[in-house]
């Protein structure tokens, strides 16, 4: 990868480290690209390696046995995912596909590991990330058991506007029928709760562009956890 160094660079998850330590991950680094729709990797698939995307959006999401999609988590750029398993030493327990054309980091196993014990920052990065994860995983849990849907789709939105730093709007990179999944409901459901939140001026939907028109009413009804649909 021969703009290694400025790549890396560029992605949080990297910074701190010195050039020659960014030189190292790139030589362990290999960079791969799926198309929209591709298997990244599927559940039960031995964990060779984990990944950060560089850009693009991967959904992880699990099957029931009658075949219908559940949606886990969601990850966009500067986001590492499947690493759980890699340092666990076992197996996917989950899919992971690409949503839009995706570019990625493969960080395989063995060469990652060999870095770590080289540069503790690394470790400690990948523990922030770890414990990062852990509260996100937390919340969805929260959110699906303790709250309506839409109280779920506020908090959702509230979170979604801090990751991409636009404050006022957030632009949704996934179908109605992903964020439905994500949520614990139905597309039908969901499109109910779209228009219930526009008719209390609390949104305005342009596409997948979703204006926060009242951004403490939003968080008001996401911390209450009730509202009918």
């Amino acid at each position: 990868m021969g703009n290694a160094r400025s790549l890396l660079a560029s992605i949080p998850f990297f910074s701190g480290l010195s050039a020659e330590q960014l030189l190292e991950v790139g030589r362990v680094a290999l960079e791969k690209h799926f198309a929209k729709g591709e298997i990244i990797f599927s559940e039960g698939d031995e964990g060779e390696g984990f990944y950060l995307i560089i850009e693009g959006t991967v959904k992880v999401f699990k099957l029931s046995p009658e075949g219908k999609e559940h949606i886990l988590h969601l990850f966009s750029a500067g986001r590492i995912f499947g690493e759980v398993p890699v340092f666990a030493g076992e197996h996917f327990p989950a899919n992971a596909e690409a949503i839009a054309d995706t570019r990625v980091l493969f960080f395989p196993r063995s060469g990652f590991l060999s870095l770590i014990q080289k540069n503790p920052v690394l470790a400690m990065k990948m523990l922030a990330d770890l414990s990062h994860k852990l509260r996100l995983f937390t919340s969805q849990i929260e959110n699906l058991s303790l709250k309506e849907i839409p109280a779920r789709l506020a908090a959702y939105l509230l979170f979604v506007a801090d990751e991409q730093g636009r404050g006022g709007f957030v632009d949704l990179q996934i179908s109605k029928g992903q964020l439905a999944s994500l949520l614990g409901t139905i597309p039908e459901t969901l499109s109910r709760v779209f228009a219930k939140l526009s008719t209390q001026k609390l949104i305005r939907v342009e596409g997948r562009k979703i204006v926060l028109m009242d951004a403490a009413g939003l968080r008001e009804l996401a911390e209450a956890g009730k509202g009918s649909v």
